[in-house]
């Protein structure tokens, strides 16, 4: 090349950095991260890869072309473990043609997918997946996949083999001349939503490949995919008579990051369809509070004194500092002259170890002469764990006498003991207000995409004593669309007790409505025995009396409990009335409420301590339910370094999938999110999202204001564990 010509070139190339903000050499180059693809989770276009996103990465994506517009939402769930819920409106086809149902709502497929990490990648290994999409779906999109991802530098390649949806195209294997889907099973069973896993890596097969490919310049990615589909068998093909032929077996992409937190991409697909879409992004484990909290206090102890020495002034104003510093709500003080005891309940420090730190320095500056600082802390009033502090160890630790020096030294964690000493300070309040807002939601309906409805709770509760409450709380709605809600009459031959589908009713009939108000006896009746029974409205369908017994055992991973019930449905169309028929007529048809059952659960909790599972919780319940179908619900959640509690449960009962309805048993998702990380204020509260794909009958437990395994969650923390990022 001529010199001139170099230098001119080299000349261009400097004046574009400042531009691309990006040298592209090995130091500097722009690091290729895992994308998304049409259908939610780590891949190509249509295709997915070996890759995984970095654990606890949270997506929400939404894609749209003519055929489909797909909403999805993926999370890395392990570093071995992705996980997708997807919902696909397909835009040439109706839900349904009886339009006095479901109107004009587009055809509606609900599918989870699932990628297993089989090899991590090395220097001579790529990574290596193994994945199931839409395994509990209609099969409009269910297909398996075994894929590997290598990196070379600015490329990451793919290639996998599709079994499915993701090899119908049969160039691997399959003669397609037999049928278009080489005899896969492409149905469902019973009102979809089971595992079809006997269809698994059946029917045709098929190679696909690509690459992305890392520009110099950092927002931008490209990709180029073989695809292993032939869209030959897509459902607007088969069911509507769509052209969806496939002019090219190469689709192109390109992806624009905005940030850490979007991204937008555009492809061309099949040779013949444009796709745009859209992702959002973030990381659970990334998640950290910013807060605007009283100070931490000096350690300063005055000149030794007795307890009896302090006034009830210096007393009282140990008991704000306590509440304001230390986040020990209201707290009861109790002395003598070996301990100082506080009991309350901690409200602000998911970090136990900073409230103790800020407890023990509030106590030790008042210069009390004591052994021990005994930290009682409370639930619900009643004695969950105790944190004992030597103060003569602590005050070491507090001066920093040695390296590494923490609170933790002088501690010691055991069960609660009943206070000893005199009372010097006390709570005086024995009843709270609180106002808090209400969103449910489903989604995939048939009358409309999205259900809700948006409220808000206005709550009291009275306390006699420390065991016995009552309480009760008051439902503003603010606004719902559950006036689509047309499951007034069982249209697809279910006839069960209407338990949970007569939602409507409850929301938009009743905008101002009881939810609750039952009177609560509680108590801890051993070192590791929980109880209460309760009376009256118990939620916002049912009423009744019922109780439940907790074994936990202070510090331990596992808990049992039993409850029992028995409830009757309260009658929509009165506040404090029940129904008293166990059939109603509506619209000219007949249907069964409940009239009073019994209905309740034994229910074990298991924190695994394996290092392939962590941070996780399984709750089994196994009993009866509110439409008295009998069988097990499994609730597996994972909580991420900040915190963030994400979740799934499925209840089996032998309630058949016919009987049951459209999605065949009850399932749903949920993320817990502290508020910590949302507020500037420190707090142990949290607040729950959860998203529903169908409202039904089957599998429906009662809705109870507490539960004794959430109430004594302080003796081994899973939704007060201290964040750890």
């Amino acid at each position: 090349m001529h010199p001139a010509v170099k230098t001119s070139l080299s000349t261009i190339t400097l004046a574009m950095l400042p531009v691309l903000n990006v040298q592209a050499d090995e130091f500097s180059y722009p690091v290729l991260q895992p994308s998304q693809t049409d259908f939610g989770g780590v891949g190509l276009i249509q295709m997915p890869s070996g890759r995984m996103a970095k654990e606890g990465e949270f997506n929400v994506s939404g894609t749209y072309n003519d055929e489909y517009h797909h909403y999805a939402v993926s999370l890395q769930l392990l570093p071995w473990l992705e996980t997708t819920v997807r919902y696909t409106l397909v835009q040439d086809l109706l839900y349904s043609d009886d339009e006095s149902f479901s109107g004009d709502t587009k055809y509606t497929d609900k599918g989870i997918d699932f990628k297993i990490r089989l090899i991590e990648e090395s220097y001579w290994l790529p990574e290596t997946s193994i994945g199931v999409r839409d395994f509990g779906g209609t099969g409009l999109f269910d297909g398996e996949y075994i894929a590997a991802s290598k990196h070379v530098g600015p490329f990451d390649f793919t290639v996998g083999i599709g079994w499915g949806y993701l090899g119908n195209s049969a160039n691997l294997s399959g003669d397609k001349s037999v049928s278009e889907d080489c005899d896969r099973n492409t149905g469902y069973k019973g009102k979809g939503g089971t595992i079809d896993y006997e269809r698994w890596f059946t029917g045709c097969s098929a190679l696909y490949g690509g690459v992305e490919y890392q520009s110099p310049w950092a927002p931008l990615r490209l990709k180029v995919e073989y695809d292993g589909n032939d869209y030959a068998s897509d459902f607007p093909v088969t069911r509507g008579g769509i052209d969806m032929s496939q002019d090219s077996k190469f689709n192109y992409g390109l992806l624009y990051k905005i940030g850490s937190w979007a991204d937008t991409r555009i492809s061309y697909e099949r040779g013949n369809t444009w796709t745009f879409g859209f992702s959002l992004s973030t990381n659970f484990n990334n998640l950290k509070a910013s807060w605007q909290d009283e100070p931490a206090p000096t350690y300063k102890p005055q000149n030794s004194k007795a307890a009896d020495e302090l006034t009830s002034n210096e007393w009282n104003q140990l008991a704000q500092d306590l509440h304001q510093i230390a986040g020990y709500k209201d707290p009861t003080i109790y002395a003598d002259d070996k301990s100082i005891t506080v009991v309350a309940e901690q409200n602000k420090y998911r970090d136990r170890n900073d409230a103790h730190h800020r407890a023990a320095t509030v106590i030790a500056n008042q210069g009390v002469a004591v052994d021990q600082y005994r930290l009682v802390e409370t639930s619900n009033k009643q004695l969950v764990t105790e944190t004992q502090i030597d103060s003569q160890q602590f005050a070491k630790a507090a001066n920093h006498e040695y390296f590494g020096a923490s609170v933790e030294d002088a501690t010691i964690v055991t069960n609660p003991k009943e206070p000893e000493g005199e009372q010097y300070a006390a709570a005086d309040k024995p009843w709270e207000v609180n106002v808090a807002p209400t969103l449910q939601q489903s989604f995939g309906g048939s009358e409309s995409f999205y259900l809700f409805n948006l409220g808000v709770n206005a709550g009291a509760n009275y306390w006699f004593g420390n065991h016995v409450e009552l309480g009760g709380s008051v439902y503003f709605n603010i606004y719902d669309n559950y006036d689509k809600f047309l499951y007034e009459v069982p249209r697809d031959a279910t006839d069960n007790i209407r338990v949970r589908t007569l939602v409507r009713q409850y929301i938009s009939d009743n905008p101002v409505r009881l939810d609750n108000l039952q009177l609560t006896w509680m108590d801890r009746l051993a070192d590791n025995w929980y109880g209460q029974a309760y009376a009256g409205y118990l939620e916002m369908m049912f009423g009744g009396v019922g109780g439940e017994l907790l074994y936990r055992p202070q510090g331990s991973n596992w808990a049992f409990g039993v409850d029992a019930n028995y409830v009757v449905q309260r009658d929509p169309d009165s506040q404090f009335g029940f129904y008293t028929e166990d059939t109603i007529t509506q619209e000219g048809e007949t249907y069964q409420v409940q009239t009073g059952t019994v209905t309740g659960h034994a229910t074990a909790y298991y924190q695994p301590q394996w290092s392939w599972l962590p941070n996780t919780l399984f709750k089994v319940s196994a009993g009866k339910y509110l439409a008295e179908d009998i069988g097990v619900t499994i609730d597996f959640s994972k909580q991420f370094d900040s915190g963030v509690i994400a979740g799934a449960f499925a209840a089996l009962t032998d309630m058949s999938a016919d009987e049951f309805g459209e999605g065949s048993f009850n399932k749903g998702f949920y993320i817990s999110i502290p508020f910590d990380v949302m507020t500037v204020k420190p707090s142990t509260n949290r607040a729950t999202i959860s998203w529903l794909p169908l409202t039904r009958d089957g599998g429906q437990m009662l809705n109870r204001k507490y539960e004794l395994f959430g109430v004594t969650d302080p003796r081994s923390p899973w939704y007060g564990r201290k964040p750890m990022n």
